[in-house]
């Protein structure tokens, strides 16, 4: 099972914001997820991302790759591999 760091949309229309979970590769973009690690806003100036960095990092050492939109967000926050 191939595990993904990716971000779940939730919102009304044009008001996106995004949950950062930890799911199975398969699973479709918003459906079943493994465990939620954080929140990120665009909507706010500037935009608000909060993230469990321990959670976060617990599961990239267990092999989960971030997508590249995460993946940027990590290394905002200073989350590194």
């Amino acid at each position: 099972m191939s595990v993904k760091i990716r971000l779940r949309r939730m919102g009304q229309k044009k008001a996106p914001f995004y949950r950062v979970v930890v799911a199975d590769s398969r699973s479709p973009r918003d459906g079943r997820f493994i465990e939620e690690i954080g929140t990120y806003d665009p909507n706010t100036d500037p935009s608000t991302f909060k993230v469990d960095e321990e959670l976060a990092k617990k599961w990239l050492a267990n092999g989960a790759q971030p997508t590249e939109v995460v993946g940027k967000l990590f290394k905002l926050a200073g989350i590194e591999k």
